[in-house]
């Protein structure tokens, strides 16, 4: 079944911009698979907020959660480096991502429930909570469980294509095995101290060595969004990751790669 999920995924998105006439490409997506009684599901009520969900709350006969990354085509990011305000194909990706990733869940669940198997679909953002600025369903969250990749010194998932993208989650009854979580840190800051490049790169100072202040990021996505409001619910920035080691890999193993060859 995991086959199947994975080449639908695939063949999906990759057809996806002629179909729906995008401006917007994504290099082919990754999957992960976390079981629904994973016990960290339950930790997020106390590191993420008291209100986020588990997976048996949300549907109660849940076997497994499929978390993926769709990365953005490459030219998407150096399109994005310049100026303090997030560029015009940045917000346009990510709201077209967001389009696209309510249609691959649709076309994912009717692949499920053909063989018998339920699902519960998650939106793809704004199911958060604006004065506390949490969410009740990180995808972020859901994608580390999975093993899709880990947290960067930005609190992006750095997957092995990287952090520029989108994530997506689906609920399903389906048992499929679990995903093995990485061993070790994809984000060189956390791996050996070696860069904080994503630092340099917010141009509101909203993230530093100690954290990110949610709220200052999220007036830049505010700001972003009325900047580019003909496009649709752009609150967007990504600044931070365009363009940096771990924009579209995975920067540690890059790095022990290098380091193996001159051995």
């Amino acid at each position: 079944m995991k086959a199947v999920i994975e080449r639908e995924m695939r063949s999906f998105v990759g057809s996806y911009p002629q179909v729906r006439q995008t401006e917007t490409t994504w290099k082919e997506p990754l999957a992960a698979y976390a079981a629904a009684d994973d016990p960290m599901f339950e930790t997020f009520k106390k590191t993420v907020s008291p209100t986020h969900s588990t997976p048996r709350e949300l549907m109660k006969d849940a076997r497994t959660v499929i978390s993926y990354f769709l990365p953005f085509d490459s030219g998407i990011a150096k399109d994005n480096i310049e100026g303090d305000m997030c560029s015009r194909s940045w917000a346009l990706a990510y709201v077209e991502t967001n389009a696209l990733i309510i249609a691959l869940n649709r076309h994912v669940a009717a692949i499920l429930e053909k063989t018998g198997y339920d699902t519960v679909l998650l939106p793809p953002t704004h199911n958060f909570d604006t004065t506390k600025l949490v969410s009740d369903w990180s995808h972020k969250h859901v994608a580390h469980v999975a093993g899709l990749g880990t947290f960067g010194i930005h609190t992006m998932i750095i997957t092995e294509k990287g952090c520029c993208g989108r994530l997506g989650s689906i609920i399903t009854s389906a048992e499929l095995e679990p995903t093995e979580r990485p061993e070790h840190e994809f984000c060189l800051a956390f791996y050996d101290g070696s860069c904080k490049k994503c630092i340099e790169k917010c141009a509101v100072g909203a993230l530093t060595v100690d954290g990110l202040d949610r709220r200052k990021c999220y007036d830049v996505l505010l700001k972003n969004m009325k900047i580019h409001e003909e496009l649709g619910r752009a609150d967007a920035c990504g600044k931070c990751v365009s363009i940096v080691p771990c924009s579209y890999t995975n920067p540690v193993e890059k790095q022990e790669r290098r380091k193996s060859k001159r051995t």
